[in-house]
């Protein structure tokens, strides 16, 4: 019989790099941890982009009865990024790669007395990704550490972290039969699998025949089956499939089951406020519940390998996931066998999720990389190791918005999606609508998606007349209506990802009145703040329960004569009250608008379909300046009449690209934003060298792209001094 111990608790953590036999012996002087555990659950969230970057150890005494059993597995389920095992102070492992499931056999090194060391190391590297991603690389032992004891016969435990056991199931939609093969990996003579009540004994492999299957089908109906597979031994996996099919069309999008379901969710990344990424099945299932409120039907787990806890759930709630590998941004020629190596172990251990629909080969590899021949074969291999290991799904790409469609880079996976930012680091929200309009024009036999867009939001933050660059929770609100109707319209986009779902540590970060944190999330670090973003897709995609929420509930005191009360509902008619009086009703789709005097304070209650919701406002003399983060945005616009400004000299109303056209003119702008850039982290100071990004930037007026970048009033106003005295 096969037996799990989660190794929880005895470790000692030691924060030092040094020989085994130092850890061994000083091991109890360390801090006392449990398992999950991150050094870098507090440093590598405030800001600097200082946190801990070392190899440190983790230290624990196994005693006998943990140690019985015919064979003695370890099950490292996360160690970020390189981790290497000891056992008495023999080497037994070493694995790169942070994110994944790996093992070591144990049983031919144990003794009487036996001391597990394991040394995890997240530093630089040019050969372990990622180095270079807009997230914190957290240290740690930050998933389960595991025994597994198994008799001599048992299934595969250490190619790739398989399970052993392989299930596809083939569905004729037109007989509604499933044709299900079931793959073992195993060192018996047999096994018996057992499929919907039938059992099979065989050598490796058997194919079992469902009738009518019961299909899995999206979150309307995600049925599970489970596929057992017991050796004489008596070890024995059980793993659970679901019956689907999942095709793409350049015009219709994604199709389940034969029919058209467009696929509208989130991305999501692993990590919470003050834990880091050592996440309980508790921090899971909550993330699920927040998910599954918001009624999306597709997550975009970015951009490593999550918990297969999350895999689980996704199959049981019916979403359809995007899984890819920490291929990211840069690409180093070293480390070509360490994305080979990830993508095996993703596929080996996540095939038999129901809810995987895609596997991603990178996420903007082009931002801060040439596209040359090393980085497009490493793309090909990736491509035909998906292909050989996985015949039955497709390979896709997150490209970077600077990346040109012409690219021969987007013709190696089978389909291809776009990040976005056009509305917030750069451009007008408009050019997303026209990005995809002339793309899909120019190649209409492409699958085409959108797997990132969003704008930075701290919920301190508050404008009547928000802007680019501001981070209030209003222009974060407006940006998503517009991205909202822009997808709307276009069906033939196969999938569309929010970036993201919450905020998240990016330690090189400071920026939005916060340090170490991307605030593009519709819910806050913590969780405990839904954005008024989150409730427009709620409106939108969330049909199960009829709600309605009033905007602006943090923008209390305000001083406009007339403000404007937002209502999102996914309820057709939505009528609104002040202080008891109605103040009207509105018919229409998931935004309503209703204009109110403003004369003191407001008690609000809105109401649609039996359910409600209430806010107070009120009328103040003068903005409060709690709620400004830029505050040079809103009047920056008069600071300069006409008259003022010598058109043949230099101003910020001009260019990048003609102020960079002068010498002197050019040196001073490029230093003021390479200051903006490292204020956004180590991406932005990789990538704004990009040739692509330059020509659109090229584009925009310095004042617009001050604005945008939070610039100041006296830094503004000290630059278009400077800019006048230099002549054209």
């Amino acid at each position: 019989m096969r037996r799990i111990t989660t190794l929880t608790d005895g470790w000692r953590f030691l924060k030092h790099d040094m020989p085994v036999e130092a850890a061994m012996q000083y091991a109890a002087a360390g801090e006392a941890v449990t398992l999950p555990h991150t050094w870098n659950a507090i440093d590598g969230q405030d800001g600097g982009n200082d946190y801990y970057r070392g190899r440190c150890w983790y230290v624990r005494e196994l005693t006998r009865s943990e140690c019985a059993g015919e064979r003695l597995f370890l099950e490292l389920n996360g160690a970020n990024h390189t981790a290497e095992v000891y056992l008495n102070g023999t080497l037994l492992g070493r694995h790169e790669g942070g994110y994944a499931t790996f093992r070591v056999a144990l049983d031919d090194h144990l003794a009487d007395r036996n001391t597990l060391a394991i040394a995890v190391d997240n530093s630089d590297s040019d050969r372990v990704y990622p180095q270079k991603a807009d997230f914190t690389f957290y240290g740690g032992l930050y998933r389960s550490v595991n025994l597994i004891a198994v008799p001599n016969e048992h299934f595969e435990l250490i190619e790739n972290g398989t399970c052993g056991v392989r299930v596809t199931p083939t569905v004729d939609r037109a007989s509604g039969t499933a044709t299900v093969t079931v793959e073992t990996q195993h060192n018996a003579d047999a096994v018996n699998i057992t499929v919907n009540g039938q059992t099979q004994r065989v050598a490796k492999t058997a194919t079992f025949t469902i009738e009518h299957a019961h299909l899995w089908d999206g979150l309307s109906d995600p049925y599970l089956y489970t596929a057992t597979a017991t050796l004489d031994s008596g070890d024995a996996v059980s793993v659970r499939f679901g019956c689907r099919t999942f095709d793409f069309d350049p015009n219709r999008g994604f199709l389940l089951n034969g029919r058209a379901y467009p696929l509208r969710g989130v991305s999501r990344h692993q990590d919470r406020k003050g834990k880091g990424n050592a996440l309980s099945i508790e921090d899971h299932r909550s993330d699920m519940a927040i998910i599954r409120e918001l009624g999306a039907n597709t997550l975009r787990l970015a951009h490593y390998q999550h918990a297969q806890d999350f895999y689980d759930l996704c199959d049981e709630a019916g979403i359809v996931v995007w899984a890819e590998i920490p291929y990211i941004t840069m690409h180093m020629p070293a480390a070509r066998e360490n994305t080979l190596t990830a993508m095996r172990e993703l596929i080996a251990q996540c095939y038999n999720h129901p809810c995987i629909a895609v596997w991603g080969l990178s996420n903007e590899i082009t931002a801060a990389s040439a596209v040359n021949e090393d980085l497009l074969q490493n793309h090909r291999e990736l491509n035909a190791l998906c292909h050989a290991m996985d015949p039955t799904r497709k390979t896709v790409m997150a490209n970077v918005f600077m990346l040109e469609p012409e690219s021969p880079i987007l013709e190696i996976p089978d389909i291809n999606s776009y990040n976005l930012y056009f509305g917030w680091y750069l451009g007008e929200l408009g050019q997303n609508d026209a990005f995809f309009d002339e793309y899909h024009a120019k190649y209409p036999d492409r699958v085409i998606g959108f797997s990132e867009y969003g704008a930075d939001a701290n919920p301190a933050f508050h404008a009547a007349r928000p802007e680019k660059g501001d981070y209030t929770e209003e222009y974060q609100a407006l940006y998503h209506e517009h991205m909202l109707r822009m997808i709307e319209a276009r069906p033939y986009l196969w999938a569309t990802h929010v970036w993201n779902l919450f905020d998240f540590a990016a330690d090189g970060r400071d920026e939005g009145g916060k340090h170490g944190e991307n605030q593009k999330g519709l819910v806050t670090f913590d969780r405990q703040t839904k954005k008024d973003a989150f409730y427009l897709y709620k409106a939108a995609w969330n049909r199960t329960e009829p709600f309605v929420h009033l905007c602006g509930r943090r923008y209390e005191n305000r001083c406009e004569e007339t403000t404007e009360i937002k209502v999102y509902s996914n309820c057709p008619t939505v009528r609104l009250y002040d202080n008891g009086a109605l103040v009207g009703e509105q018919s229409g789709k998931t935004v309503f608008r209703f204009s109110l005097p403003l004369t003191g304070e407001h008690r609000l209650f809105a109401e649609a379909d039996g359910c409600s919701d209430t806010m107070t406002v009120r009328r103040v003399d003068a903005p409060d300046e709690r709620y400004l983060f830029n505050k040079a945005a809103a009047t920056v616009s008069n600071w300069f009449d006409a008259d003022e400004i010598d058109p043949a000299c230099f101003s910020i109303n001009d260019t990048l690209g003609e102020i960079r056209s002068n010498p002197e003119a050019g040196a001073i702008v490029d230093a003021m934003m390479e200051q903006g850039a490292a204020a956004r982290g180590d991406v932005a100071r990789t990538v704004k060298d990009n040739p692509s990004l330059q020509r659109m930037m090229a584009r925009m007026t310095m004042l617009s792209l001050l604005k945008q970048g939070g610039a100041d009033e006296q830094s503004i106003k000290q630059l278009n001094r400077i800019l006048q005295g230099i002549k054209k």
